[in-house]
């Protein structure tokens, strides 16, 4: 495969996983992406099918199903329907479904404690996801941040070589001291490790680099948690932000991804200990 072919499947792969998790309770087709691609609904179909592995709608499924079982835990105010319909899901009886068929629970059985027991499962897979110290936020109105970035599946530290391309495309492009953010889209104590979504990012300027995969961390008011430990610390924070944090916060999270914010990033530096903010999109309960 030609390397100018490569750049461009990988793009097509790219923009369409950011579309459907950017407009995640809408609609979507596979006429609106292909058209979005510039391509034939069959090149289209072939060339996610042979990058992901996955066919369309298995990853559209798959991305509502994560963040409606997240969403089912820390909204504590939002209806099994409203999650359901924020997730893209218009029909109740296929959403429930759906989710029984994932998760081995019903939405309201995972609601009330399946959860619980599903994680026991997972966190096996951790060394520990506890903290001590109870951490609190400043909430405040964050810009919308476009960035270049590399999709990485895993939470592990073979992310190390994701963020080393990365860093690399960005010493090619000129970039200089680059604000580093990591995205990370799921859950540690419902998604096991290596079924985790991570995207490296750099901060940039779309109009310079529009051939390159760009995605926009939008706008919204975030949780912000200033955070500093060792490696794995991170996935404890995250634990403890979504599963105590923020059901008895008075807040909701979005469908938004939460996001970090590098001052000291440990995937790059040698001695694995990391300095950063954590960014988490949430909405006021009133």
């Amino acid at each position: 495969m030609k390397k100018d072919t490569k750049m461009i499947r990988s793009k097509i792969v790219n923009d369409t996983i950011f579309y459907i998790n950017k407009n995640i309770e809408l609609n979507i087709t596979l006429d609106e992406l292909a058209k979005n691609n510039s391509v034939s609904k069959y090149h289209f179909h072939r060339i996610f099918k042979e990058e992901t592995g996955m066919n369309l709608f298995e990853m559209i499924t798959s991305i509502r199903l994560q963040k409606a079982a997240n969403l089912l835990i820390v909204n504590k105010y939002s209806t099994i329907s409203e999650i359901a319909n924020a997730c893209g899901f218009n029909s109740h009886s296929s959403f429930i479904k759906a989710f029984k068929k994932k998760f081995n629970y019903t939405p309201k059985e995972w609601k009330k404690d399946g959860y619980k027991k599903f994680s026991q499962e997972i966190i096996k897979s951790y060394e520990s996801l506890e903290i001590k110290e109870k951490i609190e936020p400043t909430i405040k109105f964050c810009e919308t941040i476009k960035c270049l970035y590399i999709r990485h599946k895993g939470y592990g530290k073979n992310i190390t070589n994701t963020w080393q391309r990365l860093l690399s495309l960005s010493f090619e492009l000129g970039i200089k001291n680059p604000v580093q953010i990591g995205i990370q889209h799921d859950n540690p104590t419902i998604t096991l490790k290596e079924e985790a979504s991570y995207i490296a990012c750099i901060k940039v300027d779309e109009e310079k680099f529009q051939n390159l995969p760009i995605l926009e961390l939008p706008s919204s008011i975030c949780a912000v948690f200033t955070l500093k430990g060792k490696y794995g610390d991170v996935l404890k924070y995250m634990a403890y932000i979504y599963n105590e944090w923020l059901p008895n916060s008075g807040y909701e999270a979005k469908t938004i991804p939460s996001y970090s914010i590098y001052k000291k990033n440990h995937f790059v530096d040698n001695n694995e200990f990391f300095e950063l903010d954590f960014y988490l999109p949430i909405k006021v309960i009133y």
